[in-house]
């Protein structure tokens, strides 16, 4: 690499950093072993060469030569120039120096400020990205040296447009840089120089609205490309607030605001112009009516091109714009004026854009909330709030068509195979995110409404022409808002929930694909959630257990059908120990043996039918009934107990684990037995003898268990205490 022998204008600007740092910068053998290594660093093809370059520029950048040999690279008027790489090296070395409380700065930090500035004008046209690093360490160099941002500016005239362009963007960025690292300069100082930002702020907005008023390639640079650097550099100063002393009115009315407005046609500077005008909406409270008067020309000439092109880019951006605008002022949308329906109409288009994942769908609802309780809180006996109710009323309920739209599984066979739901995560994600709103829109249609609209979508009676996703995703919808359903106490008619019951109540194993285990799931949930309505009616018992009793084997459904069982248990109280029901319960109860269920959804399921045996009014009965369920899991117990004496069996270890995991499920089952018996003493149904002959049961298999060698397994022990605790703690309450 040529020795770069900084010019005579270049020397003038270097700080004083010593005759032997200065020799020693200019040296020609180091720059060339700086070049190397930064080479390296970017080019070299093995991991060694890599790290030991690094090291080496960790080194040099820690050394006192390390300013003027960065400063004799940028300001070097020769040719050729050091490559961009170096270039870029020297001013990223600069700013991490300058940004180090570890080092001093220079004695003359004014030179080397002057040397920066020789390095803007000098690269002005130069890669964007040495430019601006650059003026990062030019932005850095004014918070740290005496003078600061005053004297930074009284500087920048002497700067061409571009390179003026580039510090004025970094600046505030750098002012307002988050004060948790620790970066050398104290708070009084940042927000001093916060101050003079804000002195200078109506000077650099009439720079900017020259810059955005100038010819194309009048400074040599595109033109696309100087209205991208303009919005970046107005968005830095509104984010930093420093406009925050200009009035909102004289904002909306400026130039500037147009600009950005326009930018938003073109794709270069589209996203930054967003940013532009979501910053200020946020930070105004005068301009959303300004931006909401624009709506009906975003809609028209930006977004529906775009949603029948399917530019997502420009749709989600425009969403996010129009979300600002309304949670801004929800009450100013509320008005109803025909922007407000304009951007509520445009918004409901982008809930219903169907694309590969929900970000689009799900940054509206926010919005949706804000204005559903906009109108919520107006005054129930005021005309005002009829009369918004009534006018939005078609809105959310077009809403709540496009949620359910979205809320479907698309391709419910590819994502739920072999019996295992993998349902996307930005969908169920999505789905989450939801119950806020499904109540709102439940609260403002009215309960009746809304169930009416969930649940009459002309499905056939045929069951192979039932489109169960659907199905599916209104049985979520109505299950999300069942609290709110349940307080409204308004007359439910549950015959199309009872008609689909019985189709997949009726149905085997083998009938049932993926699409159909999930709708158990969502039927289970909403089953579990309106179990004191359903189970009001004797003759949807049956059925509804045998659809639990399905649910309960499929491991998608298992939680919430469990779940259902025991609530329908405990609601259907009054019947539901009549012999045909206690049946279908046992039958459940031994189908748990096989263990393949979670042992949280097996314990839902014994207190369910120790609920229902509970309630057996015979006490013989119901004394022999709950013995039957115990021995149910007394068989698995039984079994490990038994290996002991059948040595082959002990060493097949994959039928041993088997047995073992069984038998501690079985343990569990007895000690959720013995839990609810504790809780339900209190009734006066369960009684001493009762308690005595089902721990006369269980202490003999117990006292086995524990002289056997298998209580050395961890998991079995503890099994087995829990259990003998929740025994003992039935007991306890008759002493």
């Amino acid at each position: 690499l040529p020795n770069p022998n900084p010019s005579t204008h270049a020397r003038a600007h270097l700080p004083a950093a010593g005759a032997a740092a200065m020799d020693v910068a200019e040296s020609p053998d180091l720059q060339a072993q700086l070049a190397a290594a930064v080479h390296a660093l970017n080019h070299a093809s093995h991991p060694s060469a890599r790290l030991a370059a690094n090291q080496w520029l960790l080194g040099l950048q820690r050394s006192p030569h390390a300013w003027a040999l960065a400063v004799s690279l940028l300001a070097s008027a020769d040719h050729p120039s050091p490559s961009a790489d170096l270039l870029f090296f020297a001013a990223q070395m600069l700013r991490r120096k300058i940004q180090s409380p570890d080092y001093s700065l220079p004695d003359n930090a004014a030179q080397l400020l002057d040397a920066l500035l020789v390095a803007a004008r000098r690269f002005c046209l130069a890669p964007p990205r040495l430019l601006t690093q650059i003026c990062l360490a030019l932005a850095a160099l004014a918070l740290r040296a005496e003078g600061g941002v005053d004297g930074l500016f009284a500087r920048m005239p002497h700067l061409p447009d571009p390179a003026l362009l580039e510090l004025l963007t970094v600046l505030p960025e750098e002012v307002a840089q988050d004060e948790s690292g620790d970066t050398g300069v104290d708070s009084a100082t940042r927000c001093r120089f916060a101050r003079e930002l804000l002195m200078h702020a109506p000077a650099v907005l009439e720079f900017l609205l020259a810059q955005s008023e100038k010819p194309a390639a009048a400074d040599g640079v595109p033109l696309h490309e100087r209205n991208h650097r303009i919005l970046r550099c107005l968005l830095s100063w509104v984010r930093a607030g420093c406009f925050s002393g200009a009035p909102a009115s004289a904002l909306a009315a400026h130039p500037l605001l147009t600009f950005a407005f326009n930018s938003l046609q073109a794709f270069f500077s589209f996203e930054v112009a967003i940013e532009v005008m979501t910053e200020l909406v946020s930070q105004y409270q005068e301009l959303p009516q300004a931006f909401l008067s624009k709506m009906p020309y975003i809609r028209e000439v930006l977004l529906l091109p775009a949603l029948a092109n399917r530019s997502e880019k420009i749709i989600a951006g425009l969403t996010s714009l129009m979300c600002e605008v309304g949670q801004a002022a929800p009450g100013l949308v509320a008005e109803g004026s025909n922007e407000a329906l304009s951007l509520s109409d445009a918004l409901l288009r982008c809930v219903a854009f169907s694309s590969e994942d929900w970000e689009i769908a799900e940054s509206t609802l926010q919005f949706w909330c804000s204005l559903a309780h906009c109108i919520l809180g107006i005054d129930e006996q005021t005309s005002k709030r009829n009369a918004t109710q009534e006018l939005f009323l078609p809105v959310f309920s077009s809403l709540l068509d496009a949620l359910l739209f979205r809320a479907q599984i698309i391709d419910i066979d590819e994502h739920c195979t072999g019996r295992v739901s993998s349902i996307p995560d930005g969908l169920v994600q999505f789905r989450l995110n939801l119950e806020e709103l499904l109540v709102d829109i439940c609260l403002l249609l009215g309960a009746p409404a809304y169930i009416n609209k969930l649940l009459s979508s002309g499905w056939g009676l045929a069951s192979q022409s039932i489109p169960w996703k659907e199905v599916e995703v209104r049985m979520y919808a109505l299950s999300m808002v069942a609290d709110t359903i349940l307080q409204d106490g308004s007359p439910f008619d549950f015959s199309v929930v009872m008609h689909f019951v019985n189709i997949l109540s009726s149905r085997t194993p083998a009938e049932l694909n993926g699409c159909q285990f999930l709708v158990y799931k969502s039927f289970g949930d909403v089953i579990g959630s309106y179990s004191k309505w359903l189970s009001s009616s004797k003759s949807n018992i049956k059925p509804l257990l045998l659809f639990c009793a399905s649910g309960i084997s499929k491991s998608i459904s298992s939680n919430s059908c469990s779940v259902a069982l025991r609530k329908l248990c405990e609601d259907a109280s009054s019947f539901i120990h009549e012999p045909p029901i206690l049946d279908i319960l046992f039958w459940i109860s031994e189908g748990m043996g096989e263990g393949n269920l979670r042992i949280e959804d097996e314990e839902e399921i014994i207190s369910a039918i120790t609920h229902a045996l509970c309630s057996i009014l015979d006490k013989e009965l119901r004394k022999t009934s709950l013995a039957r369920l115990l021995c149910s899991s007394y068989s698995a117990v039984e079994k490990i107990i038994d290996i002991d004496r059948d040595e082959l069996l002990r060493q097949n270890s994959s039928a041993y684990a088997q047995a073992l995991n069984i038998a501690v499920r079985g343990l569990h089952r007895m000690g959720a037995l013995f839990s609810h018996l504790a809780m339900s003493i209190t009734s006066g149904l369960i009684d001493d003898d009762t308690i005595s002959v089902l721990f006369g049961i269980f202490w003999p298999l117990l006292e086995k268990l524990t002289q056997s060698s298998h209580m050395e397994n961890t998991s079995l022990s503890t099994a087995a205490c829990r259990s003998l605790s929740s025994a003992i703690h039935s007991c306890g309450k008759f002493n």
